[in-house]
């Protein structure tokens, strides 16, 4: 009688499978826009809070800055960039200040490990967190405007135009301020960047371009936010000239597609480290 070792019978427990059958499959990869989707959710509602407070600071800031501007400006253009600029104010706040902070304290404290073991794309993280933060901009830059608008005389018929300069400044802004906090190597240094960012959006923004010297004209015109500003300022007027508006919103566009995407390699940058 011959003796058969038991691994190598068919029925046995013990039969050695093919590698292929051993090989666990794996799941499938997560999508953008449901991981972006699940994160935006979860930073919405992780922020709502905690950043409430902080949206009344910067509406209130903002309204403060134009009842200090009534004033020292005269009607007309100048009234228009002041409204403009300390609607767009509330955004850059918020959408620049506040998320370089965050982004900063998430790379000191380790929260980065976090999302790196999550199977959502960097894009989704990036994205997810400017969204939302960009999303508590809403309410505080309609009553700026609004305000605004009935404090200097200013038509309120085309103030839907905000619909589309929140978002696009708002993108711009974000992925600027995600940067900026994603690059810092301390978190200090990332707070102060976003203040400097803010300030320059205050100083260049809301104050009228036609008083500025040269140079200055030319730094405002590097800010991002400047095109929304400009996008509507330029619905204040009694013929707006839509493809000018147009234009602004397509420059804000472009520079928020550029400063997500530098966000996101900076977020993979940061994450392997």
């Amino acid at each position: 009688m011959s003796v058969v070792p038991a691994d190598v019978l068919p029925g046995s427990a013990l039969a050695v499978e093919e590698p292929a059958a051993c090989a666990a499959e794996l799941g499938p990869r997560a999508r953008l826009w449901p991981s972006l989707a699940a994160v935006y959710r979860a930073q919405l509602s992780r922020a709502r809070v905690a950043r409430i407070p902080l949206l009344f600071v910067a509406t209130f800031q903002s309204i403060g800055i134009m009842i200090l501007m009534r004033g020292v400006v005269d009607d007309g253009a100048e009234a228009q960039a002041v409204v403009a600029g300390s609607s767009v104010l509330v955004v850059a706040f918020v959408a620049l200040n506040l998320l370089a902070q965050y982004f900063g304290q998430l790379r000191a404290s380790g929260g980065l490990d976090h999302y790196a073991t999550l199977p959502v794309p960097p894009a989704a993280v990036v994205l997810g967190a400017a969204g939302a933060y960009a999303s508590f901009t809403v309410p505080g830059t309609i009553v700026t405007a609004v305000f605004g608008c009935a404090l200097f005389g200013l038509p309120l018929a085309h103030l839907w135009i905000l619909m589309a300069v929140i978002p696009l400044a708002g993108a711009a802004l974000a992925g600027l301020g995600a940067a900026l906090g994603l690059l810092a190597p301390r978190p200090e240094l990332a707070t102060l960047l976003g203040q400097l960012g803010m300030s320059a959006a205050l100083l260049l923004g809301v104050l009228p371009a036609d008083r500025m010297p040269e140079v200055v004209r030319f730094a405002r015109d590097l800010l991002p936010s400047t095109y929304g500003v400009e996008a509507l300022a330029r619905t204040f007027g009694p013929h707006p000239d839509w493809a000018f508006v147009l234009g602004d919103l397509a420059v804000c566009g472009v520079v928020g597609v550029v400063s997500l995407a530098v966000a996101t390699w900076a977020y993979r940058r940061a994450a392997v480290r």
